[in-house]
């Protein structure tokens, strides 16, 4: 019994060593796993943004591109992100939407601007999408539903049409797991604190997107793929809490705001 016990004892202590040896191996940096992601994701954000570019209307305005950067740079000067990691891409369509690509690719379509009400609500969707990218939620999400090796085949170049649709599809109307929604969420929140932007304003936006249930909400794609919209206008007032500062700034002049919606709409 005793030879049986020590024999246990012994096979346990050899298990516990070998586990421990193990998980100090930076199997990431063995493998380069971490290398073939960054380089997959830079490729694959080239790729997608090309066929997207290809389809759709990508708005050369300056005016425009200039007034969206201005918003941009605020947010991320404030909230030292780099800002070469965040690449805007204006579109003309009518929905309401905006969402983020691999390589830090953002696109923003005129429907969106068109229909937030003041430039703290765009801001507070353009802040949700950048801490998508810089949470590093969107290769988390494609990796986990498409896999790696799918993933590095359409950064080849060489993914069937039908994927890399499906791909595109994904990212456009792409709906992340709660945890990470409430994480880009408040982390948004975070940002237009820091920038000193009301971050009221964006509770505001989900809250409306929520109540609107009259035939213009087939274009309210950024509502539709980010559900719960009330719940979560709800958790970010309470996060907003007593955080928010007294004396707000506007990043935009009025003049600037109103001729960005003017430009838009010709």
């Amino acid at each position: 019994m005793k030879k049986l016990i020590f024999q246990g004892a012994i096979i346990l202590l050899v298990f516990l060593s070998t586990w421990f040896c193990f998980t100090q191996i930076n199997w990431v940096k063995i493998f380069h796993i971490q290398q073939i992601t960054d380089e997959t994701e830079k490729k694959l954000g080239d790729v997608l943004l090309e066929v997207v570019l290809k389809s759709e209307d990508e708005i050369k305005s300056p005016q425009v591109n200039n007034t969206i950067d201005s918003i941009v740079n605020h947010i991320c000067i404030k909230n030292n992100i780099d800002r070469e990691q965040v690449k805007i891409h204006v579109l003309q369509k009518d929905e309401i939407n905006a969402f983020a690509m691999p390589n830090g690719h953002l696109i923003v379509y005129s429907g969106l601007i068109q229909n937030s009400e003041n430039q703290e609500e765009l801001t507070g969707v353009l802040c949700h999408e950048i801490a998508h990218i810089q949470l590093n939620h969107v290769m988390k999400k494609m990796l986990g539903e498409m896999g790696l090796s799918v993933l590095i085949t359409l950064s080849s170049g060489n993914g069937s049409p039908v994927i890399i649709k499906e791909a595109l599809k994904r990212l456009s109307s792409l709906t992340y797991e709660r945890g990470l929604e409430k994480e880009a969420d408040l982390k948004a929140v975070d940002y237009m604190i820091k920038a000193n932007v009301n971050p009221t304003a964006f509770a505001n936006f989900l809250y409306r997107q929520s109540l609107n249930d009259n035939e213009s909400s087939k274009y309210l794609q950024w509502a539709s793929s980010h559900p719960d919209s009330k719940d979560r206008s709800v958790y970010i007032s309470e996060y907003i809490g007593n955080k928010a500062a007294i004396n707000y700034i506007s990043i935009l002049n009025s003049k600037t705001w109103d001729n960005l919606k003017k430009e838009l709409a010709r």
